[in-house]
């Protein structure tokens, strides 16, 4: 009897763009800064992204353009998450000493602090334009477009 297999990754189409924002503001005054600047109405949505099992969440806005028929997603790429140190000290008090780590939501885009998604179904999203609205922000170290085909871990970015 023949086997057949059906491979699932013959099926995906990044059919949406993606931008890199250094900065170091938090997350709800970016999102207020692209919204003056770029005229948009993000919101930050009820239930963070999760994807490694409660170890981090990633802040995520998003505004759907009907007319456009464009959706923005603004997501953090960092989460700093203070935990107990797993170090024995060898003392004899039990002292807990606290370790800060950094967990991102693309590995491969560690010094990035936030990803702009944009999903356009007519594919008349000018990036060019945005970026450079984007780079105008005074706060706003530096941005650029990212290569989706690159990144290994591109399933992150689907929700």
């Amino acid at each position: 009897m023949a086997l057949h297999k059906l491979l699932v990754d013959d099926f995906y189409d990044a059919s949406f763009s993606l931008l890199a924002i250094h900065c170091r503001l938090e997350d709800y005054r970016l999102a207020y800064l692209l919204n003056s600047y770029l005229d948009l109405k993000l919101k930050r949505k009820p239930q963070d992204l999760d994807y490694k099992y409660f170890a981090a969440t990633y802040a995520i806005y998003e505004w759907e353009n009907e007319k456009k028929y464009i959706t923005w997603n603004m997501i953090s790429n960092v989460c700093k998450k203070e935990e107990d140190s797993l170090q024995s000290s060898g003392s004899l008090f039990d002292l807990q000493e606290k370790v800060l780590k950094t967990y991102n939501l693309i590995p491969e885009l560690k010094n990035v602090d936030y990803l702009i998604k944009v999903t356009d179904e007519n594919k008349r999203f000018n990036e060019k334009y945005v970026l450079d609205k984007i780079q105008s922000i005074p706060q706003v170290i530096t941005a650029y477009s990212v290569d989706i085909e690159q990144l290994k871990s591109k399933d992150y970015l689907i929700f």
